[in-house]
């Protein structure tokens, strides 16, 4: 494959990659950035071969990713369809950060946010879990690394809590904002790892990502404050 012809049709895109079909069975995740997959790639192997949900790599080349095709709805689509599965939802995702949390990392995963050696996914959120026929697959390892439990489930909270969602109709962004802070508090509320020590660390870390837009730059440092608040 080259950077100039894409495989097929583009089924899906994010801030920083495009997803195309290549047929009935493997996708192409191609970023837009120079970015190399290796790392992606071996780190979902791994967890695959853990036994943790995610999809299957075929190919790794450059920002070139070939994946196996999940078929299903991503769980943020389906919470502001069905917003009353909130408290279900919440209670998947927290399901998957604790069962991730139990592997330990793998050598040479890059180590972020002190002392920890278990896996972190650092964007584990609705969009980033696709509900199949055979339970919850997790997607998007580009920022995997090695760390405290706390700190990942730090960074899902600070995504749900800041980030806005323009990859669906308007409004269905409405419908997931009503139900966005009962997601995230019965998340935290049944998740087992504890967030509130990492909180400001991983806000001002993710402040610096370039993907971060000035509305959520201003969440984030809305809730860097609150947490330094004397009443907190």
């Amino acid at each position: 494959m080259t950077p100039s012809t894409p495989p097929g049709r583009l089924i899906g895109a994010g801030r920083t990659a495009d997803v195309y079909e290549i047929d009935a069975d493997r996708v192409l995740r191609r970023y837009r950035i120079p970015f190399d997959v290796g790392p992606e790639a071996g780190l979902m192997t791994y967890l695959r071969q853990a036994g943790f949900a995610v999809p299957e790599v075929f190919d790794a080349d450059g920002s070139d990713l070939v994946m196996a095709r999940i078929r299903g709805t991503d769980m943020l689509a389906d919470l502001a369809a069905r917003p009353w599965r909130a408290a279900r939802h919440a209670r998947t995702l927290a399901r998957l950060h604790d069962q991730l949390h139990e592997i330990a990392a793998p050598p040479g995963l890059v180590p972020q946010f002190g002392a920890g050696t278990h896996v972190m996914h650092l964007g584990l959120h609705p969009g980033n879990v696709m509900l199949t026929n055979d339970g919850p697959v997790v997607i998007d390892w580009s920022n995997g690394a090695a760390g405290p439990p706390g700190a990942d489930v730090a960074m899902s909270t600070l995504i749900m809590r800041s980030s806005e969602v323009d990859s669906l109709p308007a409004a269905v962004r409405v419908a997931a904002g009503l139900v966005r802070g009962l997601l995230v508090r019965r998340f935290e509320a049944v998740v087992s790892a504890d967030p509130r020590p990492y909180l400001t660390q991983v806000a001002e870390f993710r402040l610096q990502d370039p993907n971060v837009r000035p509305n959520e730059a201003d969440r984030l440092r809305e809730i860097i404050r609150a947490a330094h608040r004397p009443d907190r």
